[in-house]
C-alpha cells in the first residue's frame, strides 16, 4: 500500500467488571457482555474467552497493515492501567498507551502523578462520564487545571472524549488558554452526528489541540460502509480546522463487531472525494508526528483466500 497508518483511538483490556452510574458492565462469554441492564456484543463472537488483548489486537493490526495504535480508556470498560502498562513495555513501537485516574471523586491529582512516574505518555479522561446524576466535575476546576499544568511540564499528551455538543467546550477552551502548550487529542471526532459538534471541532484551530475519530463508523453506523456520511464530515472538518489537524481513529474492538477493522478505515481510503495527500495525512502522518511513533514495521499485504 505504500502508507503509513495508525490508529489514533483504540481500547484494549483483559476483562470487564465495573459500574458507571451505579449500572453493571461485566464480561461474560462469546464476545458478550453485560452491559447497564442489557447483553450486548460487546466483542466479535469468536472472541470467546472476552478478553481483548493486545496480541489480538496485533494480529488485526497486522493483516489490515495498520503500523501502530493509541490505546485509550473508558470507564465503561474499568481501569486498565496495570495491564497497559505491561502493553506498553512489551510493544513499546506498536501502541502508544493513555493511563486512566478515577476523575470521579477528588484525590486523582495523585494518581496522575503516579501515571506519570510509571512511564505513562497520556493520560485519558473520559470526560462525557463526568457528567453524573449526582455531580458534575468541571474540567476546569482547581484539581484539574493543577493536573494540567502537571502534564504540561511533563510533556504529557491529554486524550479526551466530550459530551454531545458544546455542553464541556468552554471548560476545555479554559484548559487550552492556560496550558498552551498541553498537546490534547479530542476524540469520537466532536460526536460529529450530534447537534454542536463543530464546536469540539473549533478547539483545533489552536495550535495544540487535534481531532480525531475514534467512533465514526459506529456514529455513522445507520448508514454503514462506504459511510458517505462520515467522508462528507471529515472534508467539513478539514475546511474548518485544515486536514493536518485530524487524525483517523477506528475505536477498536467495539466497531468491529459490526465491521472488519480493514473497513474502518478503507472507506477513507477508496474514497474519491479526498486527495492522496489528505488520506495519507489523515490516516497516519499526522498521528505519526503529534504521538511521535519511531520505528514503525513493514507491513506486505497478504491476500485473502477469497482473492
Amino acid at each position: 500500500m505504500g502508507m503509513t497508518i495508525i490508529d489514533a483511538h483504540s481500547h484494549l483490556w483483559l476483562y470487564q467488571d465495573t459500574e458507571v452510574n451505579g449500572l453493571k458492565i461485566q464480561t461474560m462469554e462469546n464476545g458478550l457482555s453485560l452491559f447497564m441492564g442489557e447483553v450486548r456484543q460487546m466483542l466479535p463472537p469468536f472472541m470467546i474467552d472476552g478478553r481483548n488483548s493486545a496480541e489480538v489486537f496485533l494480529a488485526n493490526m497486522n493483516y489490515a497493515q495498520v503500523g501502530a495504535a493509541v490505546v485509550t480508556q473508558e470507564y465503561i470498560d474499568g481501569i486498565q492501567n496495570e495491564y497497559l502498562l505491561e502493553v506498553m513495555k512489551k510493544y513499546p513501537n506498536r501502541f502508544f498507551v493513555c493511563g486512566l485516574c478515577e476523575f470521579r471523586k477528588d484525590g486523582f491529582y495523585q494518581q496522575a502523578e503516579e501515571l506519570i512516574r510509571q512511564g505513562f505518555k497520556g493520560i485519558k479522561i473520559p470526560a462525557q462520564r463526568l457528567i453524573m446524576k449526582d455531580k458534575r466535575v468541571f474540567l476546569n476546576s482547581a484539581e484539574m487545571m493543577r493536573m494540567f499544568h502537571l502534564m504540561e511540564k511533563n510533556n504529557i499528551i491529554l486524550s479526551i472524549d466530550l459530551a454531545d455538543g458544546d455542553m464541556q467546550v468552554g471548560e476545555l477552551e479554559e484548559v487550552i488558554t492556560e496550558c498552551p502548550d498541553l498537546k490534547i487529542a479530542i476524540g469520537h471526532f466532536g460526536m460529529v452526528t450530534t447537534k454542536g459538534w463543530t464546536s469540539q471541532i473549533k478547539l483545533a484551530r489552536h495550535d495544540n489541540v487535534m481531532i480525531e475519530s475514534g467512533g465514526i463508523t459506529w456514529l455513522f453506523n445507520e448508514e454503514f460502509y462506504p459511510f458517505k456520511g462520515a467522508v462528507k464530515a471529515i472534508k467539513e472538518a478539514a475546511d474548518l480546522v485544515g486536514i493536518e489537524k485530524l487524525m483517523w481513529g477506528s475505536d477498536y474492538p467495539r466497531t468491529i463487531t459490526a465491521i472488519t477493522y480493514r473497513m474502518s478505515y478503507d472507506f477513507v481510503l477508496k474514497s474519491k472525494e479526498l486527495t492522496d495527500c489528505e488520506k495519507e495525512l489523515f490516516l497516519g502522518k499526522n498521528a505519526q508526528a503529534f504521538y511521535g511513533f519511531k520505528d514503525l514495521p513493514d507491513l506486505p499485504y497478504i491476500k485473502n483466500m477469497s482473492e
